[in-house]
């Protein structure tokens, strides 16, 4: 199953704390929705698992998430890969990073997710990739 999202966030800080943030493994890979635990890898990667529910499906999964943050192009990459409960997940995303000026940034974000297995047979096909539990 492929997925794919963009938008846009105002993030009220300035552009030079947005770039902190996403050069941060720890930090991002704590955004992740129902996140238990985080290991740091090295200063572009970090271990996560999240607690996932979709209907019948209960349980953990277990992902490693890779930054690449080009502060000079303006632009961060993030890919998330794992999975668990028979599933697999890829998620590739990237945001521009635009000072608005007045210490306030916009993320002008795209992403795509391909799922695989157990996930993309429950649910009904009416849910988010990141379920709460």
């Amino acid at each position: 199953m492929n997925l794919s999202y963009s938008g846009q966030e105002q993030v009220s800080a300035p552009p030079a704390a947005v770039w902190a943030f996403v050069q941060d493994p720890e930090q991002v890979a704590r955004c992740l929705p129902e996140v238990r635990e985080v290991r740091v890898i090295d200063q572009r990667t970090a271990d996560a698992s999240v607690q996932v529910g979709l209907g019948l499906l209960r349980g953990q999964f277990r992902f490693r998430l890779e930054l690449d943050p080009d502060q000079a192009q303006g632009l961060v990459r993030v890919r998330v890969q794992g999975g668990g409960l028979g599933s697999t997940v890829e998620l590739n995303a990237q945001a521009v990073v635009v000072d608005q000026g007045n210490g306030a940034t916009l993320l002008d974000w795209q992403g795509s997710a391909v799922l695989g297995g157990t996930v993309t047979r429950v649910g009904g096909g009416s849910w988010t990739v990141w379920p709460s539990a």
